[in-house]
């Protein structure tokens, strides 16, 4: 008899996948549709909005292709991962109150000096375990507050990107305290809402729908749900969450690993049990949330990935019409530039505010170009960069949330570079291993699924259960450059610290 399966609905920024994957860890179907922000109806070109009804579209579409080939009496479960912050005010029709603000839309950036007004940051920090970033859902509600009062009516309630999708599955509002502590409206001590900061937007919990843990069943797929997607009716949907803090439970990882959830952004995590934030933390840019399980934390450095690789694409490469041939260029390009990048050099800080140099309010930039510098040479910089960054996360975290590295285990779509793997080794001077299935969030995901459909009685059983394969990138030579160059690295963005100002 074949295994039981669950079903992931992997929500990324850029692509929307559906994943079956089974009580072994299998990975065993997958579709995927493209996604992207949308403009905003009667707003300026640079309001950027999630258009629901599409997302549910694309995901309905993958879901139908992929239970095509699935037998419907081996699904166990359904569940639902996103990226992080972003949510809406949902009638109590289920109609939205207003659009899904993205992310990737700057609108919220005048509320942030209001908030520091109100709450220090640093106490911010301490509390929520959050910097004050223009995406934080709590500036969303105050921008709203502001501007569209009318969407935070009392009977509203506010919706996170997960429990948007699971509300088009079963009908039911629900909110998890992993999304939940991207906004920087908890108590992440507590594991539960900060009134006094929900004071500060003008709601209160009750503006909030019914808290779920991961692996809690949110309800069960409706008739409706059915139709559209493929799925049994009554299937349960177990919660899950932010997809970061699911990598950690489908890595594999081991006391004494960091966790690199690598993407358009990267964010490198190592789980703890206790809730310490701290002055060095604040300052160096390190942010908190939930973990997966409660009792758990994940401190992290939020930073630019391949985001920035994405750019030297778009504008170095952009005659390699093929985004796969492109990238293979790319490397076969930076593997013959050789260390150092012919003394050209990138700071990956393309988003201001977020990663280790948030404290010098760096910009990304580029040093050493040469009439005679070319295009292999900026990618390879860009990689190195990527692996500078990393290696200055790692002295944060282990600086200010304890962390004693014996190792890096890396999931997500950057896992497959590995050029970039061999790089992340060589400058860090730590093993990086990945996994043979590179879904390791989707694959955390399952997991809860699992042991909330009762296939497992815990997440322990249900991990060994899973069969990770791996592969490790063990330091190579060479590595005394990289040190001398991390050192000029270091130096850059002190340099340049009265050049970049704040916004």
């Amino acid at each position: 008899m074949k295994a039981p399966v669950s079903l992931v609905m992997d929500c990324g920024s850029t692509n929307l996948t559906v994943i079956a994957i089974d009580a072994k860890g299998r990975i065993e179907k997958g579709e995927s549709m493209p996604n992207g922000t949308a403009s905003q109806p009667a707003g300026p070109p640079s309001w950027r909005i999630w258009d629901l009804d599409d997302l549910w579209s694309k995901l309905c579409r993958a879901s139908k292709a992929m239970c095509g080939r699935i037998a419907k009496d081996r699904l166990h479960a359904v569940t639902v991962t996103t990226w992080g912050a972003d949510g809406a005010p949902v009638r109590p029709d289920g109609t939205l109150a207003y659009p899904i603000i993205s992310s990737q839309c700057d609108r919220t950036k005048e509320m942030m000096p209001v908030v520091a007004k109100k709450v220090t940051p640093c106490k911010l920090f301490e509390k929520t375990g959050y910097q004050i970033i223009h995406f934080n859902s709590l500036l969303r509600l105050m921008w709203l507050r502001k501007h569209v009062p009318q969407a935070l009516d009392p009977k509203n309630r506010w919706v996170a990107m997960p429990g948007l999708i699971s509300m088009k599955l079963t009908g039911e509002l629900s909110i998890d305290p992993t999304h939940a502590s991207t906004g920087m409206m908890m108590d992440l001590g507590r594991r539960d809402w900060a009134d006094d900061l929900l004071a500060v937007a003008g709601v209160d919990r009750s503006f909030f729908p019914r808290w779920v843990e991961p692996g809690e069943v949110i309800g069960k797929v409706t008739r409706r749900a059915a139709k559209e997607t493929g799925l049994p009716e009554g299937l349960p949907v177990v919660a899950a969450g932010h997809d970061t803090q699911f990598a950690p439970i489908g890595s594999g990882a081991k006391p004494g690993d960091a966790i690199l959830s690598t993407g358009t952004w990267e964010i490198l995590m190592s789980p703890v049990s206790k809730f310490a934030p701290n002055r060095m933390g604040f300052t160096e840019g390190l942010i908190i949330e939930a973990g997966a399980v409660p009792g758990m934390w994940d401190p992290q450095m939020l930073m630019m990935g391949s985001g920035v690789l994405e750019w030297v694409r778009r504008y170095f490469y952009a005659d390699v019409t093929k985004r796969e041939t492109a990238y293979a260029t790319m490397i076969a390009d930076a593997e013959k530039a050789g260390p150092g990048a012919g003394g050209v050099m990138l700071v990956p800080s393309f988003v201001s505010g977020t990663g280790p140099t948030k404290k010098h309010n760096t910009l990304g930039t580029v040093l050493g170009l040469q009439v005679t510098t070319d295009r292999a040479q900026v990618y390879r910089a860009a990689l190195e960069g990527l692996c500078f960054q990393l290696k200055d996360a790692l002295r944060v975290l282990s600086a200010a949330a304890g962390f004693r590295g014996k190792g890096i285990r890396v999931v997500g779509g950057g896992s497959k570079n590995d050029l970039w793997n061999q790089l992340r080794a060589d400058i860090t001077g730590l093993p990086v291993t990945t996994i043979a299935q590179k879904e390791a969030t989707a694959l955390g995901a399952a997991i809860v699924a699992f042991v909330g459909a009762g296939v497992y009685g815990s997440i322990a059983e249900a991990q060994r259960g899973f069969k990770f394969g791996q592969t490790t990138f063990e330091p190579g030579r060479g590595r005394g450059v990289y040190e001398e160059l991390f050192q000029k690295y270091l130096s850059v963005p002190k340099a340049l610290r009265g050049f970049y100002r704040p916004a």
